[in-house]
């Protein structure tokens, strides 16, 4: 049986430490997996689910066992897994050959040489729920204090994916808000061209860009962009 290397102190720390602003969201995730394998007792592999919608997937993993495992739940709908994300509850399978209520999956663990396991609902964001899955090669691997424990780090994973999905979700919303605003300074300035050599109204001008949009089959921006650079270029010349 797998034995911890890492406190769950030292986990929870290493948890705190990491720097959202260096780190990805799947980042996050690899390193959630990987302390926990290093923490809860019994462990094999660990790894963990999150689902969007219609979308299930498992960016982290700390072997292609667990990965292989999730992807059998998300084929079929049907799961420890893909039952403890939206729930956010625990679901434990301790022994696998005797687990009446997904026995196919069951089976096909067994056959990968699992006897048991321990899926934790994550809640991450209203629209993205996920679970911390923790695999072992013996039945019955996981006793009341290992469930607490993966509970207990379950708990500070999902605040720290929480925090970690808000940053992404912030940052490419910011990302996106630059681009808009680059945009919208470009197409004013082609506004402005277009005024002074037509002599018309900002409502006429941006007509006339999106008539040429249309014609050659381009976004505003990208014809906007092509009469500032001939605007600059005959500046220069």
């Amino acid at each position: 049986m797998h034995e911890p290397s890492l406190s769950p102190e030292s986990a929870f720390t290493e948890l705190s430490r990491i720097r959202l602003d260096e780190v990805g969201l799947d980042d996050m995730l690899q390193r959630i997996a990987q302390l926990a394998n290093r923490t809860v007792p019994g462990t094999r592999d660990v790894s963990v689910t999150l689902i969007r919608g219609q979308d299930r997937r498992t960016p982290a993993f700390t072997s292609e066992l667990a990965k292989d495992l999730d992807d059998w739940q998300y084929q079929r709908g049907f799961g420890p897994c893909v039952d403890s994300s939206p729930s956010g509850d625990s679901v434990s399978v301790p022994d696998m050959a005797a687990e009446p209520r997904w026995p196919d999956w069951a089976e096909y663990a067994r056959g990968r040489g699992v006897g048991s396991s321990l899926s934790i609902g994550l809640p991450i964001q209203d629209a993205v729920v996920g679970a911390l899955n923790v695999y072992a090669e013996q039945a019955h691997a996981f006793d009341a204090a290992a469930v607490a424990l993966a509970e207990r780090f379950a708990a500070y994973a999902a605040v720290a994916l929480a925090n970690a999905h808000l940053y992404d979700t912030t940052a490419t919303l910011a990302e996106q808000m630059q681009e808009a605003m680059r945009n919208r300074a470009v197409i004013e300035q082609a506004k402005g061209i277009i005024m002074g050599e037509r002599r018309c109204a900002p409502e006429e001008a941006f007509a006339i860009l999106s008539k040429l949009s249309q014609d050659t089959n381009r976004k505003v921006r990208d014809v906007a962009a092509i009469l500032v650079a001939r605007a600059v270029g005959t500046a220069r010349d």
